[in-house]
């Protein structure tokens, strides 16, 4: 048994990105086009009236799932790179995810890194940032995040200051990899370390809330502001993942249990 099993509660969905009256020059166009190039994700561009220029929809079924400026594509996944993140030049709260890229949830990616592609990849760096500004911005929870190796933490300048600032949270955090690192002798996180695929192959990132006390009767928060939320993915070989992310409560939940009871 091991986290690829999760890939069995996601349907092979499809959904499109369409970029209405666009007037922005072709190369922002061409680098969108190349990120979902070969993924279950269209991207297009179509005359549509009563929408403002260099709009991006996110299609489903001709249904339109959401909106978001094409300019907030433009900042997020193609004038950046990973290293912005890495370094920590880009903050927790500098991220703002567009939505057409939040709600592309519950579909199957296959995504290359670098050198094989140089932008693929960016798109799990930016959701994983997301699931942490969840968790630093929720305050309380439970946080679990993989690395394949715990070294990364501390290698990774903006990696290991998200995770300090979490550490000044309530947030429950645990980290996962191959032991080459303690991290709880830096960061007020726990530390599991081992050597099985789950440890070698997998990149997680989950936030799960805390429960709501007893006898309130609050509505559920939205789920952008304070999850349930989670992102798997496996490398299936080397700079080669597949992956997904998703809000779903009960496949977070699954996630969250299989991680707690097995690794």
């Amino acid at each position: 048994m091991s986290l690829k099993r999760f890939f069995d509660r996601i349907d092979e969905s499809r959904r499109s990105l369409l970029v209405a009256n666009r007037s922005s020059p072709d190369p922002i166009q061409n680098a969108i086009e190349a990120t979902f190039d070969d993924q279950p994700v269209q991207v297009g561009e179509r005359t549509v009236p009563d929408v403002d220029a260099d709009t991006v929809l996110l299609v489903d079924d001709s249904e339109i799932l959401a909106t978001s400026p094409l300019s907030a594509l433009r900042d997020t996944i193609v004038t950046v790179n990973s290293d912005l993140y890495s370094t920590g030049a880009k903050r927790l709260e500098d991220l703002d995810l567009p939505t057409v890229l939040e709600q592309l949830d519950d579909i199957r990616f296959t995504l290359r890194g670098y050198p094989k592609s140089h932008t693929e990849k960016l798109l799990l760096i930016v959701i994983s940032r997301y699931i942490e500004r969840v968790a630093w911005r929720a305050g309380q929870g439970r946080h679990r995040a993989s690395f394949q190796s715990l070294s990364r933490i501390e290698d990774e300048r903006g990696t290991r200051r998200v995770y300090e600032r979490l550490g000044d949270t309530d947030v429950d955090v645990h980290v996962y990899g191959l032991p080459d690192w303690d991290p709880s002798k830096r960061l007020e996180v726990t530390t599991h370390a081992g050597h099985g695929s789950d440890f070698r192959d997998s990149w997680f990132v989950l936030f799960t809330p805390s429960p709501p006390s007893p006898g309130t009767d609050a509505p559920d928060p939205p789920r952008t502001d304070h999850g349930p939320v989670a992102l798997l993915a496996i490398e299936t070989e080397p700079q080669v993942w597949e992956g997904f992310w998703t809000f779903d409560p009960s496949l977070v939940a699954d996630l969250n249990t299989y991680i707690a009871r097995e690794l």
